[in-house]
């Protein structure tokens, strides 16, 4: 049965306009962006069957070019509109966190690291600078690859605060195997570079680690 037949409050884009778009589920809000779907299948139904296929949400965007367009024979248009709104949603974070007023929400810090790390295949550690007030100086990226005590250089990290002006850090960096659960390795790293910094005043705030879909606060769990 096409969308059009369904009870209004079913279908997703009276939903989207009566719950707001967090109401809606991931096949849901993939459906609005494909707006049909194929002979015999809904675009609700199609949307299921990619998130199905590419094994989630999150492997779906990151799809590659390919990948993307062998499926259902979803073409070009389609794979660069989905990388503009992802691209879009990035910057808005972005414009969020980083017009220089001081940090007041944990979870738009959280959101705004997830966004820049989230979809990336390697492990990546990053930085969002802070003055003494807590307002954004510089997100950077810092080291690449997987972290153990001899890829991270706390010497480094101190020496680029110091440059920027810095007050306060906020460590974040990303699982590819999607768990976001710490390791070991990590809370050492984190010591290491609060005591570090420590010696310069510089305050480490929290270190996130980034997942599917979770997002772990080392401050929230007590261990800053």
């Amino acid at each position: 049965m096409s969308i059009r037949h369904w009870p209004e409050g079913e279908r997703p884009r009276e939903k989207l306009l009566s719950l707001g778009a967090a109401g809606l589920s991931d096949a849901e809000l993939l459906a609005i962006f494909l707006r049909v779907g194929v002979r015999g299948r809904s675009a609700v139904d199609l949307a299921r069957d990619l998130l199905g296929r590419f094994g989630g949400l999150r492997q779906l965007l990151e799809a590659d070019y390919q990948h993307f367009c062998a499926e259902y024979g979803l073409g070009e248009a389609k794979y660069v509109q989905l990388q503009a709104v992802m691209e879009l949603s990035r910057r808005h974070l972005a414009s969020q966190i980083e017009r220089g007023g001081a940090l007041t929400s944990p979870s738009l810090v959280r959101a705004y690291l997830a966004a820049q790390l989230r979809h990336l295949a390697h492990e990546e550690f990053a930085a969002l600078f802070l003055d003494t007030q807590h307002r954004v100086i510089r997100f950077e990226s810092l080291f690449r690859g997987t972290l153990d005590s001899a890829s991270v250089y706390p010497r480094e990290v101190a020496r680029r605060a110091l440059d920027l002006g810095a007050g306060a850090i906020i460590f974040a960096h990303n699982h590819p195997s999607g768990v976001a659960e710490p390791s070991d390795a990590d809370r050492r790293i984190t010591t290491r570079l609060k005591d570090a910094l420590e010696l310069f005043d510089i305050r480490v705030l929290d270190h996130f680690v980034v997942g599917d879909g979770e997002v772990v606060s080392f401050a929230e769990r007590g261990w800053l």
